[in-house]
């Protein structure tokens, strides 16, 4: 999840996996795949940014939890890249 501020300054968390797209006209909106939208005060530029940071602490935590598993020989040879 990402945090954003609404414009009248109430903060909110959003699954960055459910936003469709982003708007800046000129404030900045989320459309969410379900048509919801959502203006932020934070910038385009930033949400791209938080996005970019959530998306890579899940592949950082990912990668991590299969090297603290090891090798495991009864793994399918498919797992052997992740």
């Amino acid at each position: 999840m990402i945090v954003l501020t609404r414009l009248n300054r109430s903060r909110f968390a959003v699954n960055p996996d459910l936003i469709e797209r982003v708007q800046a006209t000129p404030d900045t909106t989320l459309i969410m795949v379900d048509g919801a939208t959502f203006v932020v005060t934070e910038t385009m530029d930033d949400v791209i940014a938080q996005i970019t940071r959530f998306r890579a602490g899940v592949l950082a935590a990912a990668a991590a939890m299969i090297n603290a598993a090891g090798t495991d020989s009864a793994a399918p040879a498919s797992e052997a890249g992740l």
